[in-house]
C-alpha cells in the first residue's frame, strides 16, 4: 500500500504501517485520555489518563494486527503466499498474492480473524474478573468507578475493542470477514465465484449505505433505537460506510476483470517487439527517440548476453535535464534481479504482480530470453478492443495463420 513504511517481519510476513494509522492513533489516545476516561474516572491524575489512553490506542492496533496475522497464518498453511500486512486508519489488510482456490479455503481464512478477536476478548474478560474478585467489575465500572484501577480499565477496554472488532467483522457485508464467509457459502452453493462476489458485494454496499445514513443521523443528534447520536460518531460511521462501499465496488470490478482475462496468456497481450537499447546509450537519446517520438514509457536495456535492466520515465525524472547527454542509461536503470513474468503465464497472475509490486510494466521472458514487455496500458487496450468487438468475458479468440 502506498504511503506506508515497514516495521519488520512476523512469521516471514512483512508488517507495515500506513501514515493514516498515525492520525488514528493520536485520535484514539486523545479521545480516551481527554474525554472518555476523565468523564468516567474523575479522580485519576493526568498521567494516568494519558498513560491508559496511549496504551489502549496502541493495543487497538495490536489487536488488529493479531486479527490480520491469524488470517495470514491460515492462508500460508493452505499454501497461499502472504506478501505483507498493513495497518491503516480503518484497521488492517493482508496482502495475499493469490485468491483462495476453494470456498472452504476462503471460509477458513475469513473466519480466523473474528475467531481470534473473540478468543482475546474472552481471555481479557477472564483476567479482569480474576483481578477484580470479589467485586463485580462490570457493575462497579460504571456505578462505583472509584474502585476501578487504571489496569482494570485498560484490560476492560482492550477486551471490549476485540469484542467490537469481532462483532463488526462478522457483519455479512463484503469485504468484511463476515462478508467473505458469506461469499464462501454462496460460492460453495452456486460453484460460481463471480456470482458469489456480486451478491456479497451488493450486501456490503447495503451495509455501507446503512452506516452512512446512520452516521448522518448522528451528525444531527437524532436518536435511533433510544441511542442518542453525536457528531464525532457520525463522522466515523460515514467514513466507514464509504470505505465499505468503495471496497465492495472494487472487489466486484476486480472479479469482473479476472473473469474477462480468464484463460488469457501474457504472450497474447504483451508488446512482442520491445525496443532494446545498449547500456551505453545516453538518457537524452532514450528520451527523444523512444519516450517522446515513439510514446514509450519504459525500455529494456540489453547487450549480447541478454537483458540487463529496464529504464523508465521515473528513472529519467530523477536525473537533471542538463545531465541527460552525459549520463548513460546503465547508470540509472533498474538492474537485475528484475521482476519478470513468463510469456506462458496467466495474464491475471501477471497483472496481480504489477499491482503487488506497484509496477507499470514488466519484462516478459521466454526460454530465458527477453521476448516482450507487458504494461498496464497493454491490458487496458486489450480489454477495450474486446469490448469494442463485442467479445464476451471468458470467450476465447481463435487464432489462425
Amino acid at each position: 500500500m502506498r504511503g506506508s513504511f515497514k516495521l519488520g517481519k512476523i512469521a516471514g510476513i512483512e508488517i507495515g504501517i500506513h501514515y493514516t494509522w498515525i492520525f488514528a492513533f493520536i485520535l484514539f489516545a486523545w479521545l480516551f485520555a481527554g474525554n472518555t476516561l476523565p468523564t468516567l474516572f474523575p479522580n485519576w491524575s493526568v498521567y494516568a489518563y494519558w498513560g491508559a489512553g496511549v496504551i489502549i490506542a496502541l493495543m487497538i492496533f495490536v489487536s488488529v494486527l493479531i486479527h490480520e496475522i491469524c488470517h495470514s497464518l491460515v492462508a500460508t498453511s493452505r499454501g497461499l503466499k502472504v506478501r505483507s500486512i498493513v495497518l491503516f486508519i480503518f484497521g488492517g489488510v493482508s496482502n495475499i498474492e493469490t485468491e483462495p482456490k476453494s470456498a472452504w479455503e476462503e471460509f477458513l481464512m475469513a473466519g480466523a480473524g473474528p475467531a481470534s478477536s473473540f478468543v482475546i476478548a474472552g481471555i481479557l474478560a477472564l483476567i479482569a474478573y480474576i483481578l477484580y474478585l470479589p467485586g463485580n467489575v462490570f457493575v462497579d465500572f460504571f456505578i462505583n468507578s472509584s474502585r476501578v484501577t487504571p489496569v482494570i480499565v485498560v484490560i476492560f477496554y482492550i477486551g471490549s475493542v476485540n469484542l467490537a472488532l469481532a462483532i463488526f467483522n462478522i457483519i455479512p457485508g463484503f469485504p468484511l470477514d463476515g462478508g467473505r464467509v458469506f461469499r464462501a457459502i454462496i460460492w460453495g452453493i452456486t460453484k460460481n465465484l463471480t456470482k458469489a462476489t456480486v451478491i456479497a458485494g451488493n450486501v456490503g454496499r447495503f451495509f455501507g449505505w446503512a452506516m452512512i445514513l446512520y452516521g448522518i443521523s448522528n451528525l444531527f443528534g437524532i436518536s435511533i433505537g433510544g441511542v442518542q447520536g453525536n457528531f464525532l460518531n457520525g463522522i466515523w460511521l460515514i467514513f466507514i460506510g464509504w470505505f465499505l462501499i468503495s471496497a465492495a465496488d472494487s472487489a466486484i470490478r476486480e472479479q469482473s476483470l479476472q473473469q474477462q482475462l480468464a484463460g488469457v496468456r501474457v504472450k497474447d497481450v504483451m508488446d512482442q517487439s520491445p525496443e532494446c537499447v545498449v547500456p551505453g546509450a545516453s538518457v537524452e537519446y532514450v528520451v527523444h527517440n523512444a519516450f517522446i517520438q515513439r510514446g514509450r514509457k519504459a525500455l529494456p536495456i540489453c547487450n549480447e548476453n541478454g537483458l540487463l535492466g529496464i529504464v523508465t520515465l521515473a528513472d529519467v525524472k530523477r536525473v537533471p535535464q542538463d545531465r541527460w547527454s552525459n549520463t548513460s542509461v546503465q547508470e540509472i536503470m533498474t538492474a537485475k534481479p528484475l521482476e519478470t513474468v513468463d510469456q506462458e503465464d496467466d495474464l491475471n497472475g501477471a497483472l496481480r504482480t504489477l499491482a503487488m509490486k506497484d509496477l507499470n510494466q514488466i519484462p516478459v521472458m521466454g526460454e530465458g530470453k527477453l521476448v516482450g514487455l507487458l504494461s498496464r496500458s497493454d491490458v487496458i487496450r486489450y480489454l477495450q478492443t474486446r469490448q469494442e468487438l463485442g467479445i464476451k468475458p471468458g470467450q476465447s479468440i481463435r487464432k489462425t495463420g
